[in-house]
């Protein structure tokens, strides 16, 4: 969304809050992406805006050699093609030094704040485990997943179990692998289908809960009332 369509959402979603309030409870959210210093989710411009929660994420890396705008950076989101010529454009086809990257720029973007929730933490995997050279199993991989829930849970963040590919390909965001990390490191989570079709909202939503309860979790973070609070799984 470009910052010219910003004014509509927002006037769109408070209008849609005041016709629906006996009905359901309607919130003003945004994702968020982390790119570098200069733009991510604590810079003043988000942080003017009226939002009920903020969602920081990573879907570009910026490599460091040129100005951070789209162009310049490596998509880690989308197609695995296009993922592939990113890969070999910026960090030469070596899946270990984009997958580096991506924990870097994740752990910078949780060091610098100005959000609720960590999107889709392990974005890197959708289509880096496409990679004929990728091992989930490795240290080269686990050691910075590892580190970064730490830093998450030092700083008390929200992580969201991201269900959009549940039911296609039984794989949620972090991977259901990685479910017992967050469990014994007592981090909060939220499931969010990070859906872009209406009719998909509630899509993998049971299934994830199942796992979730299976993993020895008894809650989910929600905002309720304007406050997050912890709510049962059913």
């Amino acid at each position: 969304m470009s910052a010219g369509d910003m004014d509509e959402y927002i006037n769109e979603i408070k209008h849609l809050k005041e016709k629906y309030s006996e009905q359901i409870e309607l919130y003003l959210g945004l994702e968020i992406d982390y790119l570098d210093e200069t733009y991510n989710a604590s810079i003043p411009y988000f942080c003017s805006l009226p939002l009920d929660y903020r969602i920081g994420s990573v879907h570009f890396l910026n490599n460091r050699q040129h100005p951070p705008t789209e162009e310049n950076m490596a998509c880690i989101d989308g197609p695995f093609d296009e993922f592939a010529l990113a890969l070999e454009r910026f960090y030469q086809g070596n899946i270990r030094l984009i997958t580096e990257d991506f924990f870097r720029a994740s752990m910078q973007m949780v060091e610098t704040g100005g959000f609720d929730i960590v999107g889709h933490l392990d974005k890197i995997y959708q289509n880096g485990h496409l990679h004929p050279a990728f091992d989930f199993n490795a240290s080269w991989y686990q050691k910075p997943l590892e580190d970064y829930l730490d830093l998450i849970a030092e700083k008390g963040l929200i992580v969201e179990i991201n269900t959009k590919n549940m039911v296609r390909k039984h794989q949620t965001f972090p991977h259901i692998d990685s479910f017992k990390s967050l469990y014994q490191r007592r981090i909060p989570v939220m499931v969010n289908s990070d859906c872009h079709f209406p009719d998909l909202v509630n899509d993998g939503r049971e299934e994830t809960l199942d796992l979730l309860k299976e993993t020895g979790f008894k809650v989910t973070r929600e905002l309720v009332k304007g406050a997050w609070q912890d709510i049962a799984i059913d």
